[in-house]
């Protein structure tokens, strides 16, 4: 069965910092690409973040570069995906997503084959 659970989100005020983590398990998520990606109310999903299969690789969307960071640890039965998030401001609040992408490390959201549930991140002014 395959699984993509997220957790860590929560509330914080302007300027504080959140560590998500991502459990991804049921197939070889180990050779995929993981991304993340967030949806704020009224709005389209949109790219967060994503790092190839090695973690050799990493893309910021140009609003979080330089606050976030992306790493992976690809263990025998799962692959762990966190996203460590610092200043967080409150155009950052959403509902963020990690998603798996069998091919290719990118932002294109059409190009990942599974999502996890989600979790809330809420920023405070």
């Amino acid at each position: 069965q395959v699984q993509l659970v997220e957790s860590g989100g929560g509330l914080v005020q302007a300027g504080g910092s959140l560590r998500l983590s991502c459990a991804a398990s049921g197939r070889t998520f180990r050779s995929y690409a993981m991304g993340w990606f967030r949806q704020a109310p009224g709005k389209e999903r949109e790219f967060v973040a994503a790092v190839s299969w090695s973690g050799g690789n990493t893309y910021y969307a140009d609003s979080v570069k330089g606050r976030f960071t992306i790493s992976r640890d690809n263990a025998k039965n799962a692959v762990y995906l966190q996203l460590q998030m610092n200043s967080l401001q409150p155009e950052d609040t959403a509902v963020y997503y990690c998603a798996a992408d069998p091919i290719l490390v990118g932002p294109r959201k059409s190009e990942y084959d599974y999502w996890g549930q989600g979790t809330q991140v809420t920023v405070s002014a």
